[in-house]
């Protein structure tokens, strides 16, 4: 019994060793000039030579692409959207499949692989958004819904500290 743990264990360490190996580049720690958590992040991104991040900015969002190997595997976007929205309405318009968590009174809505937040004190004046921040790591075969909430969460507070947040009060 002991000696099956202990294969199964070694076989564990050994599997994630192999792909910390195999993964050839650095880990971003900001996304299109918005910090994010690296050691999160990590977990989403696969094995592979190259990383490219790509800004894909327009007019009232924000977006940013993580691309490795020449494959999608994250999107951010910081998005604008009329006031009084929720955050399960941003999900519902936004989301490949319905994220069926949430947390700080559904501020927070997400899945093991994708999850949207909506900002503090982030609004519009002129026209009337909120700022919303949004991850999506469809890309990725990791899933892992508190990590994908860790990720939200931290991204959200950097967004709200960010010239977007703070460019929309002055409108």
């Amino acid at each position: 019994m002991l000696t099956a743990v202990l294969t199964t264990l070694t076989l564990l360490i050994t599997g994630c060793g192999d792909e910390e190996q195999n993964r050839d580049y650095a880990i971003p720690h900001t996304l299109c000039g918005t910090a994010v958590d690296s050691d999160d992040l990590a977990l989403f991104l696969p094995a592979g030579q190259k990383i490219t991040v790509k800004d894909r900015s327009y007019p009232g969002s924000k977006g940013c692409q993580v691309i490795v190997d020449g494959v999608l595997i994250v999107t951010t976007v910081q998005m604008w959207i009329e006031e009084g929205k929720t955050t399960a309405f941003v999900a519902a318009r936004q989301s490949f499949d319905t994220p069926d968590r949430s947390a700080d009174s559904g501020r927070f809505r997400y899945s093991g692989h994708e999850a949207f937040g909506k900002t503090r004190d982030c609004l519009d004046t002129k026209y009337r958004q909120e700022l919303y921040a949004v991850i999506q790591a469809s890309g990725s075969k990791y899933r892992d819904p508190e990590a994908m909430k860790r990720l939200i969460v931290s991204f959200t507070k950097e967004v709200e500290e960010s010239d977007e947040c703070t460019a929309g009060a002055t409108r």
